[in-house]
């Protein structure tokens, strides 16, 4: 059992070494670090103590962060073997990236003097990682149904694109179909009834049933 456990971990981490094995792939990770760490220092300096909460430093962080986090997934399924593998390991690595922009915004919400700094932190802390998550999937989804890299990467603004219109018409069903809504309500820790549901839908739409759809395309050379 014990020689089992170890033997997916040392697998898990060969994956999650691959993720990082080309220049590409490095890069997209140092530059949405940098993202995270450069708008959590603006946000600390431009935002008065009394307003520096944990959810108003990771809304905008955890969502720079999620722009560039689905280059990370649509560069990694580019390697056709072991892709399942792979799959797992770029989302245990989109994970590490929402936690390191979730422990960012901690360090940048003790400068403040917020009253109640960290109201719903905890859900905020899971929701980061959730988003980064989704994002990294979204990517990875795409990358198999978008061949040109940065046509797939333009793709991953698709979701937005189609908020934007639903939101433009009134009583449309933007919180069950797109990702920014349900990425707000994570991110601001505001989970009321409706929005797990909400969110456990938009992740069967975007990071599951894309990715199915994903895999049933043959690459193309």
């Amino acid at each position: 059992m014990t020689a089992g456990v170890d033997g997916f971990g040392a697998a898990t981490l060969d994956a999650v070494r691959r993720c990082l094995g080309t220049r590409p792939r490095r890069r997209t990770v140092g530059v949405t670090l940098l993202l995270a760490l450069l708008a959590g220092e603006v946000l600390g300096a431009a935002v008065k103590p009394g307003d520096l909460t944990f959810a108003a430093v990771s809304d905008p962080v955890q969502s720079l962060m999620s722009v560039t986090v689905p280059l990370l997934g649509i560069l990694v399924v580019r390697d056709r073997e072991r892709l399942l593998s792979t799959l797992w390991a770029v989302v245990l690595l989109a994970a590490g990236l929402g936690a390191f922009g979730a422990v960012w915004c901690a360090a940048v919400t003790t400068r403040g003097s917020a009253p109640d700094p960290w109201r719903h932190a905890a859900t905020i802390a899971l929701g980061s990682v959730l988003v980064q998550v989704l994002a990294v999937l979204v990517g990875t989804g795409l990358g198999r149904l978008v061949r040109p890299v940065p046509l797939a990467f333009l793709a991953t603004f698709v979701p937005l694109l189609l908020w934007l219109a639903l939101s433009a018409a009134p009583g449309s069903a933007e919180d069950w179909l797109t990702p920014y809504p349900t990425a707000r309500h994570l991110l601001s820790g505001d989970m009321s009834r409706p929005a797990w549901p909400q969110w456990l839908t938009v992740f069967l739409i975007w990071g599951v049933a894309l990715n199915v759809l994903g895999a049933k395309r043959p690459w193309q050379t």
